[in-house]
């Protein structure tokens, strides 16, 4: 068993509090630290990217507390056996579609403006750093040019990046866009990973 595959302290966490994957510890700690999520906000509209097993629409769902509206978008389907009665609300909605294709990001922005955008969007891994790290940014890229786009003004967004590549750009990026911008690594990421978050807080 690899040690990706062998379940840690936050895997076991996640099981045990009805969480497909202990992702969902990274957004929680992001959002008590910048308090991104305004629970029970009427209007308050959140952008999913790179949505799937769906921990962060779970959890961001579970903080607007019925309120509100969240959509989703991932090339892979929602563990929608967890949080099925939050997944089956009406302030929910999923598509299933590439990130980057200009069907999807037509559709999505047939939805905006969004309040907050979050990104946990990662590439298949090779296990080379540069590439995987290079790959990255591209995700991580598109998840900012979404923030452009589709975020009111004074709207906040997150998204993992792996530290090299074209990271420090994109941080640089996000402090012209944003009025202020933080890299923050939770405690729930693996030791040995290189991913971190960028924070864009009050778009400009």
């Amino acid at each position: 068993m690899t040690p990706y595959n062998k379940p840690d302290y936050w895997s076991l966490k996640a099981q045990k509090e009805g969480y497909p994957a202990r992702s969902v510890y990274k957004l929680k700690e992001i959002d008590k630290k910048f308090g991104l999520l305004r629970s029970g906000h009427t209007n308050f509209r959140v952008l999913d990217l790179g949505a799937a097993p769906g921990c962060w629409s779970l959890y961001a769902l579970q903080r607007l507390k019925t309120q509100g509206f969240l959509l989703a978008a991932d090339m892979s389907p929602l563990a929608s056996q967890y949080g099925k009665e939050y997944f089956e609300g009406k302030n929910f909605l999923f598509t299933q579609g590439d990130i980057t294709a200009e069907e999807t990001m037509k559709f999505i922005a047939s939805y905006s403006p969004f309040n907050l955008v979050i990104s946990d969007a990662a590439p298949a891994t090779t296990g080379n750093r540069s590439i995987d790290a290079f790959r990255s940014f591209d995700l991580a890229e598109t998840a900012l040019d979404y923030g452009k786009t589709v975020l009111v003004k004074g709207g906040n967004l997150v998204v993992k990046v792996f530290q090299g590549g074209g990271a420090p750009n994109l941080l640089k990026r996000i402090r012209e866009d944003f009025f202020s911008a933080a890299s923050f690594k939770p405690k729930a990421c693996r030791q040995e990973s290189f991913e971190t978050y960028y924070i864009g807080l009050g778009k400009k």
